[in-house]
């Protein structure tokens, strides 16, 4: 078995998440990873695009989650993505990374950035 990884990297989404209330209802931007290790031998064999992952799918499902959900947590939220992809999708492995570039924190800091990872 081969395993390969499809990554789309740096999704930029607008979303209403946070802990605080004026987070959830002001919005801000969320910038999310997706890493997918899958055994796509047989479409590499055949360049058949119908037995890869379809990325276009995943950016949807991502987006989806990110626009039309309400979060607390970035975890939560991320591990709600992987657990949606895990189970549409055939694959080995996933891992979400989510990353709040406006932190509501007193101090000088980029981002706060979060990862979690399923396998099947």
């Amino acid at each position: 078995m081969v395993e390969y990884t499809v990554s789309l990297v740096n999704i930029r989404l607008y979303g209403y998440h946070g802990a605080s209330e004026n987070e959830r209802e002001l919005g801000q931007r969320f910038e999310i990873d997706v890493d997918i290790r899958a055994d796509l031998s047989e479409a590499v064999a055949t360049d058949d695009m119908k037995k890869t992952v379809n990325y276009e799918a995943v950016y949807r499902l991502v987006e989806s989650e990110v626009v039309n959900e309400k979060y607390h947590l970035l975890e939560a939220m991320a591990d709600k993505i992987a657990r949606d992809i895990i189970e549409k999708f055939d694959v080995i492995e996933v891992v979400v990374r989510i990353r709040k570039p406006s932190v509501p924190i007193a101090g000088s800091i980029d981002h706060v950035e979060i990862e979690v990872v399923h396998t099947k």
